[in-house]
């Protein structure tokens, strides 16, 4: 049985590699936020709607490990769990090329709820996550 709980499948963009003609670093912090923000998504919760409403879900850290090059055209596979630490919502979170699987990084993503400018516990969250936390 798969941990994972999500996972969005994805295409790179020319404009994200660099002239070695690899995925650019900075740009799987961009996949990996895509990958939450669509998960979300499906859960009925828009970040928009949130930050009208005063409710801000932030990044706090992130770890990201490079294990194998995305190149111009791969397709790719991001996939998620979550885990509850205290006040955290950690974010594990793996991307694979799709084409023979292989682990292109592992990231582990701290996030954290400020409400009203003031950071605190989200009752939203722990309802939405619930099912997915062991």
């Amino acid at each position: 049985m798969s941990k994972y709980i999500y996972e969005l499948t994805m295409k790179v963009r020319d404009y994200e590699c660099d002239l070695q003609g690899v995925v650019n670093n900075a740009n799987y912090q961009h996949y990996a936020e895509h990958t939450r923000h669509e998960f979300l998504l499906s859960k009925g919760v828009s970040f928009a709607k949130l930050h009208e409403q005063g409710v801000d879900p932030v990044v706090a850290r992130i770890n990201m490990a490079f294990k194998a090059s995305l190149k111009s055209g791969d397709e790719f596979v991001s996939k998620l769990y979550v885990k509850k630490e205290g006040i955290k919502y950690v974010f594990y979170q793996d991307i694979f090329r799709k084409e023979d699987n292989k682990l292109a990084l592992k990231a582990i993503v701290e996030t954290v709820c400020v409400i009203n400018g003031k950071l605190c516990h989200s009752e939203l969250f722990d309802t939405v996550f619930a099912p997915y936390l062991f």
